[in-house]
């Protein structure tokens, strides 16, 4: 297992993207999620990963790893949610809304399986864009890649109302029509 980053992330519009494609803008959710079962972890756009947290503006703990293979899942975590992922550069970032790479990684071009989980989701929806700015980071986000074939995106755990409303969300956008 190798940690490519553990750090804060300044979260903007409550979402943040993991991007391989070098495209200067990040997909709108109605097209990241499209035809996908779980809302958090949006990777219907090819190389891209459109990630919702459950707080508006300020900053969330975040950890990025990449393993060889299926990491165990921890019970801490109280909502999960499984995609597939292939990058189509050798470079994968992290970027948060409106600003350039938090962190960058090589993943190789190839079938990935990533797992997001989060930690206090609930906790941001009180939080006013002042109090979450000064204060330290409000819930807790993982966000673990390892080689696996593509398979359907799925909601492995949900707790948090944050997550079951992104859920109803992706569940009743339309499916994309192949072209």
């Amino acid at each position: 297992m190798r940690t490519v980053y553990r750090g804060e992330l300044p979260v903007v519009h409550g979402r943040f993207h993991v991007d391989s494609r070098r495209e200067p803008w990040a997909p709108v959710p109605s097209e990241a999620c499209a035809g996908q079962t779980n809302g958090l972890c949006g990777a219907a756009v090819p190389g891209c990963l459109f990630l919702c947290t459950g707080l508006s503006s300020g900053k969330v703990a975040l950890t990025v790893e990449v393993h060889g293979t299926a990491p165990p899942l921890e019970d801490r975590w109280e909502d999960v949610v499984e995609a597939s992922f292939r990058p189509l550069t050798a470079s994968t970032a992290v970027l948060p809304c409106g600003r350039g790479a938090l962190c960058a990684w090589a993943l190789p071009a190839a079938d990935h399986r990533v797992r997001y989980c989060g930690r206090g989701m609930d906790g941001g929806a009180g939080a006013g864009p002042a109090t979450a700015r000064d204060a330290g980071p409000v819930g807790q986000y993982l966000l673990q890649f390892w080689p696996a074939p593509p398979t359907a995106d799925r909601v492995v755990r949900q707790t948090s109302r944050s997550a079951a409303h992104q859920h109803r969300y992706a569940r009743a956008l339309e499916r994309p029509v192949p072209g």
